[in-house]
């Protein structure tokens, strides 16, 4: 396997499939690309997370109030 990234460019009038290694400007954005995505996904874990953590909090105050786990259920929908 290599570690060089392919494109592979179609020639939609002709259907020819070329594959060619990526520049150094494509290879760059790319990783710019790539680290973007993975920010991304940090702060949506970490949102996910942080809503998983509020309706615990939540149930868990609706529990103090003397709810029943099936009311705070239906609550939630």
């Amino acid at each position: 396997m290599t570690d060089t990234l392919k494109l592979v460019e179609v020639d939609c009038s002709t259907g020819v499939a070329t594959e060619r290694d990526m520049t150094a400007e494509e290879l760059a954005a790319h990783a710019e690309r790539a680290v973007s995505f993975a920010e991304q996904a940090a702060a949506d874990a970490a949102a996910a997370e942080a809503k998983a953590a509020a309706a615990a909090s939540a149930a868990d105050k609706l529990a103090k109030l003397g709810l029943t786990a099936e009311e705070i259920a239906a609550l939630r929908g």
